[in-house]
């Protein structure tokens, strides 16, 4: 007979797959459907075929990490699987609450050390190979992400292009007896290829997820003290997801663009990219790690590289009485003047159905660095430190409170 606590343990894994299918499926797909490329209801498809693709495949590694490497599979009993999952579904509230991108996956990882505590079995080296990826890639997702803000973003914003359309990318011509699928006639070459590149990083990222996130939905259920099998758990993840992407979604779908008002396409595109791959490659080798930590890095990284373009490296190193817009110490523009529109459109414009600035005949060129104007976006949309000092606050505050409240539980579980 099947345990309460076994379907208490089913019923929140679901709840946990149930919210990070629909966080994750906004964050993946909001410039695709924001672009009308692709419909809110095929986005959630697409999310859930390439997430299952990523948990059925690479997510079995840290699979087997988180639900029997940190601590043994027999510690996973039916009411400490509970109460791991509860501390994760803990965070995702606690995150959408301060509106940060807090990580689902150190949370749980958190929870699992202290159960690991309190029973005296916590694996302590593998915890110091996984502590060490959790601080390296954030900083290898700033550090790419800066180095393409400032020496490669502006001229990518130069030559690609994204069209805001007023119809939907793919059309359905419903006259005859079979509907026959069509391209947005004013669609040019250039549009099909960039629009395509969106919707292929989107998939990518839906993959990522899928990796990395299905271990947090039912790692402690799966193993040889659990009730699931692999298989069993990759699919109750994945089908959690799936609920998520078709329902609360929608929401972050509709959303997205008011929340990234100032992200334009093609950054989302290199920030979700770089984040995905940074992931992509810990998830193969079980490393449970935070896909939004690593693409908030991408993100702030990118924003400041952008913001410095308007100083050489020795400029941002030495301050001169000549360069007084210059604030040393972020790298990032001071200035009262009037900022300019982003050159491609943005989420927002997108979403709320604005038309995208004219495209020139002539492509301009990019002024070299230290010899530009203001950047193409006001500081606070680059770079904000306040900003990025509570997001890194929030990485560290929640993982080491899943710790500190899950020990005395487990102590009493125990």
């Amino acid at each position: 007979m099947v345990s309460l606590l076994t379907v208490a343990g089913v019923a929140v894994a679901v709840f946990v797959g149930f919210n990070i299918g629909g966080s994750s499926t906004g964050v993946a797909f909001g410039p695709a459907v924001g672009s009308r490329l692709v419909r809110k209801a095929t986005a959630g498809a697409l999310f859930v075929g390439f997430g299952f693709l990523g948990a059925w495949t690479v997510g079995r590694n840290v699979i087997a990490t988180m639900s029997s490497s940190i601590v043994p599979a027999i510690q996973f009993t039916p009411a400490t699987s509970v109460a791991v999952l509860f501390f994760t579904g803990a965070s995702l509230f606690i995150s959408n609450l301060y509106g940060v991108p807090a990580s689902t996956s150190m949370t749980a990882v958190g929870a699992i050390v202290g159960l690991g505590l309190a029973s005296n079995t916590l694996n302590r080296a593998l915890m110091f190979v996984i502590v060490s990826a959790w601080i390296v890639a954030p900083l290898v997702s700033f550090t790419i992400g800066l180095v393409v803000g400032r020496y490669v973003y502006p001229y990518l914003d130069r030559y690609v292009a994204f069209t805001t359309f007023d119809l939907h990318f793919v059309q359905v011509d419903r006259s005859g007896v079979i509907p026959r699928p069509y391209l947005n006639p004013n669609a040019s070459p250039q549009d099909v290829v960039g629009s395509l590149s969106v919707i292929v990083i989107a998939c990518y990222m839906a993959f990522s997820a899928g990796a990395s996130n299905a271990a947090n939905a039912v790692a402690p259920l799966v193993g040889t003290s659990g009730p699931l099998t692999v298989d069993q758990g990759v699919l109750l993840a994945v089908a959690a997801f799936g609920l998520g992407s078709f329902t609360i979604a929608r929401r972050t779908l509709e959303t997205v663009g008011d929340d990234i008002t100032e992200l334009p396409i093609l950054a989302s595109l290199i920030v979700s990219l770089v984040g995905g791959t940074v992931i992509t490659i810990l998830s193969y080798l079980g490393i449970p790690a935070s896909l939004a930590v690593s693409t908030t890095s991408a993100i702030i990284g990118l924003g400041w590289g952008r913001a410095s373009r308007a100083a050489t490296l020795a400029e941002l190193a030495t301050p001169t009485p000549e360069r007084p817009d210059v604030d040393v110490t972020t790298g990032a523009l001071v200035t009262s003047r009037v900022e300019e529109a982003p050159a491609s459109p943005t989420i927002g414009d997108i979403a709320r159905d604005e038309d995208a600035a004219e495209d020139s005949t002539e492509v301009p060129d990019v002024p070299d660095i230290g010899a530009e104007g203001p950047a193409d976006l006001d500081e606070q949309s680059l770079f904000d430190p306040a900003a990025a000092k509570r997001i890194v606050t929030m990485w560290v505050l929640t993982p080491s409170l899943a710790v500190a409240a899950s020990y005395p539980v487990f102590v009493v579980l125990l």
